[in-house]
């Protein structure tokens, strides 16, 4: 499965080439063009059926994952470490890793709790900076032969199906938007695709500005995994999407506003299609439409989002009715957005 496989990569921030190299391979026998530019993001091009002189609209998914690096080795051969994106510590203890190009397995460790002597510092989640990657090292000069300072690390790239129609994986931010980007190319619409696999996005969106600034869109579709909250507990006003419910719309962020008359034209596409799709409730965090939005002269920008539990984490969940709806909902909406630039 495309998702499974994309989901098992290493990829982290900086380090997308594995994606990348991925993804040019498998969209080949699509697109009209390729080519990666110098911040790393992967541009396709599919022309439009009936001539070059058809609106532009291009797609974005990034292809980086938040994970860790290497920052030094100590003399009892473990590992120091940084996060690279928006990890929060407290998932982290005990989690089995990968580190470097020769995938050498490590896992995440800390002081024992019973040689902590203070009964509040028991109970606080640890700091990364007391954290380390164990790789069974007998001492500094054994782990040099295995990593080095700079080594990106990832978590455990197992996958897994279970329960009812759920999927679990590292990187479902935004492997899950890859994608689904990936099988929208394999499609000829009335409109020019252009599809944008992005670098760098979990540490501030930086592959997405160079990459409209070089084709400057007539309008954008960020396609993005999006958190949840709707685990027992949890207050219904601060539920923000739910697996099963199909692809989440959002109106604001803290990096771009949604166009209205743009949003409108994918409702009006779900629901004229029979496709289910839900209200993104939150309006916290960011995707790569902030810089799609407002590069060059600016264009329209959506997000169409796929519900993920433990985004940013080790592992992640989504339900699988949501991905294929997500599918259906892209094709569905390019194959109908010559209509929105009459309209608009």
């Amino acid at each position: 499965m495309l998702l499974e496989e994309l989901c098992a990569l290493s990829g982290v921030t900086g380090d997308e080439g594995q994606v990348r190299g991925y993804l040019q391979d498998y969209l080949k026998p699509y697109a009209d063009q390729m080519h990666v530019d110098a911040m790393g993001n992967l541009i396709a091009t599919r022309q439009a059926q009936d001539g070059k002189d058809a609106p532009t609209v291009m797609l974005l998914a990034h292809m980086d994952e938040v994970g860790l690096i290497v920052t030094g080795i100590r003399e009892d051969g473990t590992l120091r470490f940084r996060p690279v994106g928006g990890i929060d510590p407290r998932v982290l203890i005990s989690k089995r890793v990968l580190i470097g190009e020769k995938r050498v397995a490590g896992v995440i460790g800390c002081m024992a709790i019973h040689l902590i002597e203070s009964r509040e510092e028991m109970f606080k989640a640890h700091k990364v900076d007391k954290l380390y990657i164990d790789i069974g090292a007998a001492d500094k000069r054994s782990a040099e032969k295995l990593v080095q300072k700079g080594d990106y690390i990832i978590f455990d790239p197992r996958t897994r199906y279970f329960g009812q129609d759920m999927f679990k994986a590292k990187a479902l931010d935004d492997r899950a938007g890859c994608a689904v980007l990936a099988q929208a190319m394999e499609k000829r619409y009335p409109v020019n695709l252009v599809a944008a696999f992005t670098a760098q996005e979990e540490i501030g969106s930086r592959g997405a500005g160079t990459a409209v600034f070089g084709v400057m869109p007539d309008a954008a579709l960020i396609l993005e995994g999006t958190t949840c909250a709707d685990m027992a507990g949890m207050p219904q006003h601060l539920r923000v999407t739910r697996p099963g419910r199909g692809p989440a719309l959002g109106i604001t962020d803290h990096a771009a506003i949604v166009d209205k008359g743009l949003r409108n034209f994918i409702i009006q596409t779900a629901q004229q299609s029979g496709i289910p799709w839900q209200n993104r409730e939150g309006i916290f965090g960011g995707t790569d439409a902030g810089l799609a939005q407002r590069t060059g002269a600016g264009r329209p920008v959506a997000n169409i989002s796929i519900p993920c539990r433990y985004i940013h984490s080790p592992v992640s969940a989504v339900n699988l009715r949501d991905y294929e709806a997500a599918v259906q909902l892209v094709q569905a909406v390019l194959e109908r957005m010559d209509g929105y630039f009459k309209e608009a």
